[in-house]
């Protein structure tokens, strides 16, 4: 990045409630069914047909406001957004605009060991469209040869989350994204799939000439369907941007489309401003009104969130790089990391362990899920602090454990594993070995340190690795003396 510019992020996340039902009619919400399938009068827009508030839905934005230290509305109400679409039966979609539901949070994000706090500056519920189905080689638009439309997805309960324009990097728009998802994914009001589009990210982008300056124009990135894809096309845009101006251009408002195969972003369309939309309250709808009797209620309800569970887990006395990877991790690791430390395990071994090794393994086996006993573990960390497990041979009867052949102490005693600690037996292996290697003991009395490494080996080969490395390290070191 050139010197003296800095980048302003606002991203606004989309995200589909899992309701049984849509946001303003009964047809049920679910992915993959054939298309035009879950419609009515009311999603398809029919005369006559009249909406009716999903107050599940309600209740889940609200969840997430709290969740994100939002304010909560009292009375809101809802209002018309106007644009012309295919996949927008009604010519309008029912919206939230200057009265949403929440509003004024933050979220804390991390970045190479910095805490930045994001603003949020509201989350409002609205409907979802259909699905545009571009017919022709690769599925985009301008290759199309025809397009379908499929409205099973028109009025699924959605709601938008718009950050305040507090994010300065392409790195910390991903934090944002990532953890934001964490939150949403925790709360249990939606799946939050990138794959499936159950929750879906806009990026607005523009720079200044250094902090105190005023705001640059801003461009809307749309078509980021990963948290790699959008912190490539925030950095794109950012580079594109400042070369643009350093070249004495413009930048105009627009949204432009993130090409992933080219790796650049293309304009779509002038960016819309509010008074396009030709915003007007709902008429159809009640306002929402919000007691604080509810707000305490559906307050109470929510579980731990990543946040707090990976200030917990540092009280434990995990580093801070392993509680944010554990406190973001699958239940079933959160399970067997928290079950291990309660049958007495130490909390940071534990953790590496689990974060290090257990992944590692999950991985190389291509299993998404264990069931292990934590106690185990627990048995296992507990061996090789006494010194009976060096850590290769842990390795070995973590395997053990997880493959289902016993206890820790079953599978190294089967795959005879449990380290030496004889100290008479370990000094007559370091005395055959200073004896089959005098030129390794000259050279180590003449300043060559580094050969004790060498005699460490061929101890521990001799033992067939069951001696302790330390006390082997030791023991020669005196000898040699």
């Amino acid at each position: 990045m050139s010197v003296g510019w800095e980048p302003v992020i606002g991203i606004e996340v989309h995200v589909e409630l899992a309701t049984q039902s849509k946001m303003f009619c009964g047809c049920a919400v679910s992915f993959g069914e054939a298309p035009n399938t879950n419609v009515c009068p009311t999603c398809l827009a029919l005369p006559g047909a009249l909406p009716v508030t999903n107050g599940k839905a309600i209740e889940w934005i609200i969840k997430i406001g709290l969740a994100l230290h939002c304010e909560i509305s009292e009375w809101s109400v809802f209002h018309r957004k106007n644009y012309f679409y295919a996949d927008l039966p009604k010519n309008y979609q029912i919206s939230q605009y200057d009265v949403p539901v929440c509003h004024d949070g933050w979220l804390d994000i991390d970045v190479d060991g910095e805490t930045a706090r994001i603003g949020i500056e509201r989350a409002h519920q609205e409907e979802d469209t259909g699905k545009s189905l571009h017919m022709g080689e690769g599925g985009r638009i301008h290759a199309a040869t025809e397009t379908l439309l499929d409205f099973n997805r028109a009025g699924v309960p959605l709601v938008e989350v718009v950050s305040k324009p507090d994010i300065r990097s392409a790195a910390q728009a991903r934090a944002y994204a990532q953890t934001l998802r964490q939150v949403i994914a925790e709360l249990g009001v939606s799946d939050a799939r990138l794959e499936e589009g159950s929750i879906r990210f806009d990026a607005n982008i523009s720079v200044r000439q250094g902090p105190d300056a005023e705001f640059g124009t801003k461009v809307e990135i749309k078509n980021m369907n990963s948290f790699r894809s959008l912190e490539k096309a925030v950095d794109f845009e950012i580079k594109r941007q400042i070369a643009e101006l350093e070249a004495e251009g413009t930048i105009i408002q627009e949204t432009r489309h993130w090409d992933e195969e080219a790796a650049v972003t293309t304009s779509m369309r002038t960016k819309e401003g509010s008074s396009d939309y030709r915003y007007f309250t709902e008429p159809d709808l009640v306002p929402l009104v919000v007691t604080p009797e509810w707000r305490e209620h559906i307050l109470s309800t929510l579980p731990e969130l990543p946040h707090q569970r990976k200030d917990r887990y540092l009280a434990l006395g995990v580093d801070t790089q392993t509680a944010l990877a554990l406190s973001s991790a699958d239940t079933a690791l959160r399970s067997l990391f928290e079950d291990t430390v309660g049958a007495g395990a130490d909390a940071k071994a534990a953790a590496n362990w689990i974060t290090g090794e257990v992944v590692a393994w999950m991985r190389r086996e291509s299993v998404d899920t264990i069931d292990v006993d934590s106690a185990s573990v627990a048995e296992m960390i507990g061996m090789i602090d006494a010194n009976e497990l060096s850590a290769s041979a842990a390795k070995e009867v973590l395997d053990g454990i997880l493959r289902g052949e016993g206890t820790a102490r079953a599978v190294a005693e089967s795959r005879d594993l449990i380290q030496m600690t004889d100290t008479g037996a370990i000094e007559s292996a370091v005395d055959s070995v200073l004896a089959d290697n005098p030129d390794a003991v000259e050279r180590y009395r003449a300043g060559e340190q580094k050969v004790v490494g060498f005699l460490v080996g061929q101890v521990m080969r001799a033992t067939q690795g069951k001696a302790d490395p330390k006390a082997v390290n030791g023991l020669l070191r005196e000898k040699l003396s």
